[in-house]
């Protein structure tokens, strides 16, 4: 096929005179081709004029259709490829047809089948769409998978990312409250795939039953939870990219940092930079379209959402209550009964008589741990002293030096049994004051003993809320004395040299500052 230079070759030799023969003689093409190098500057391309006819398989056709079909309700990775229909049609039905008519006729089989789609827009302030998306990081500990929730507006494309322990109820609860907080509002349409921590059943159409605790966030914010048909993620493209972007520009290289606090600052920080770019063709930036986002947004509630799951449970004779396959402790008097156990992302809490908790403890995500707080166990013990070197939760206790210091002494002075004893009265007063407190009456009671020791305690209960100030008591400033003056004032001179009041007879002039300088 001839060229764009073939043809200003052609037209170059016969503006300068040569006849069409001689220039195809010349180039070694035809005269045709000097013609339409004449009669146009540049070639056209190659245009089918009359489509090819599509394969004829017949009856091979009708079994490819058959194979097809079959496959859709195959899993994924054991469908056929068009090298296996071809074996199959020669292997069982006889063909003798080469590979390329079967590969024709499932490229316009699949061309056919193709989904199209229609461009979208939505209005500021509507909606917003929400995802997991997970990126390694390195942790002094060593490299891990860590899971971000990842909020973007569908509007503006402002987003927002938080790094969570894990993708549970209570991680998306907490996850949206920071998302809406850190925007100062909130979408009408919150957008969702469909996970099982979010919509528990998925039912036709778009029809969903929604986690008891999702959908008290839902009704907390006055939103509308919305969700994609199943394996249709191109319905919520916005956050499906910034998932992307997750992947490859904010954790890319690979994060390095001390915990999930300094990851979500940086994660924050790349949110906020994203503001300064244009998304898109927009030729507003993402800030600035956010900005009506907000103006046209939901606003946030004047009270802020419990973001926690929610469960029923007793107390046991060793006074714990499960969740999650843990086990936290109470204090005495709430064994044997029924609380509520709140799950947070970072703690468990457990509430009693409605709204009073009882106890907070940090969250494990391990299995079958029980995690104590010994305070819960100090009334228990001066009944059972032996637990004091027998139960864990005593003697893995960190406490300050001074304590076991403490216990040494009184055993040593009143023998193990009663010493022992002494010893768990001390410890008793930790329900009670800081150990700090009692730190400082071990130190000033000598000989230390139980019942002088919690005089001490007492004694400086009473003395630091004595001097305790309140918060809102204001500040007052006292300029330092001017001992000038003072001297002036003795002296009977005011500040321009005049005498203030006369010196009584036998009262000699005082010596002022000035004249010390000057020496006298």
């Amino acid at each position: 096929m001839r060229t764009v230079d073939d043809f200003a070759q052609i037209r170059q030799l016969h503006s300068s005179g040569q006849s069409g023969r001689a220039i195809a003689r010349a180039l070694g093409c035809g005269r045709e081709t000097v013609r339409k190098a004449l009669s146009q500057s540049e070639p056209t391309p190659y245009r089918l004029t009359v489509p090819r006819a599509a394969p004829r398989f017949g009856a091979f056709a009708a079994i490819v259709d058959a194979i097809v079909q079959a496959d859709e309700s195959a899993p994924p990775k054991q469908r056929h490829t068009g090298q296996q229909i071809f074996r199959r049609l020669v292997a069982e039905h006889g063909y003798t047809g080469s590979y390329d008519p079967v590969r024709r006729y499932l490229f316009r089989r699949r061309q056919a089948a193709r989904e199209t789609f229609i461009p979208l827009d939505h209005p500021p302030g509507r909606r917003a769409e929400a995802d997991f998306g997970h990126i390694h990081v390195d942790f002094p500990d060593g490299r891990r998978l860590v899971p971000v929730l990842i909020v973007t507006w569908s509007y503006s494309n402002a987003p927002f990312a938080v790094a969570l322990p894990t993708e549970r109820a209570e991680a998306v609860l907490q996850g949206l409250c920071e998302a809406f907080a850190f925007f100062g509002c909130v979408p009408r349409e919150l957008w969702w795939d469909n996970p099982t921590t979010v919509a528990i059943h998925i039912h036709r159409g778009r029809e969903r039953t929604l986690h008891s605790r999702y959908a008290a966030l839902v009704s907390h914010y006055a939103l509308t939870a919305k969700f994609c048909l199943p394996a249709t993620p191109q319905e919520k493209p916005r956050v499906e990219n910034r998932v992307k972007d997750l992947e490859r520009q904010w954790a890319t290289p690979v994060p390095q940092v001390a915990d999930l606090a300094e990851l979500n600052r940086h994660l924050r920080q790349c949110c906020v930079t994203a503001r300064d770019r244009c998304s898109g063709s927009n030729t507003e930036t993402v800030g600035r379209r956010f900005e009506q986002d907000r103006l046209a947004a939901l606003a946030l509630p004047e009270r802020p959402f419990d973001p926690c799951v929610i469960e029923a449970g007793t107390a046991d004779k060793y006074q714990t209550v499960a969740f999650d396959g843990n086990r936290y402790s109470v204090p005495r008097r709430w064994a044997f009964r029924s609380v509520t156990v709140k799950g947070y992302v970072d703690r468990v809490a457990i509430v009693a008589e409605g709204s009073t908790v009882i106890a907070t403890h940090p969250r494990s995500y391990g299995k079958k741990e029980r995690i104590v707080d010994p305070l819960h166990f100090l009334c228990v013990l001066q009944r059972k002293p032996a637990a004091l070197d027998h139960a864990p939760v005593y003697r893995d206790w960190n406490l300050p030096p001074s304590f076991a210091a403490l216990r040494r002494d009184l055993e040593a002075r009143l023998g193990p049994r009663t010493g022992a004893r002494q010893y768990i009265r001390v410890l008793q007063l930790l329900a009670h004051h800081p150990v700090e407190r009692i730190e400082r009456a071990l130190a000033n009671t000598l000989p230390p003993t139980a019942a002088a020791i919690e005089a001490a305690v007492e004694r400086l209960a009473r003395y630091d809320e004595s001097v305790t100030l309140p918060a809102d008591l204001p500040a007052v400033t006292v300029p330092p004395p001017d001992l000038a003056r003072y001297n002036r004032f003795l002296s009977g001179v005011d500040d321009h040299g005049r005498c203030e009041r006369p010196l009584a007879a036998d009262q000699p002039p005082a010596v002022t500052t000035a004249d010390h300088a000057c020496g006298a």
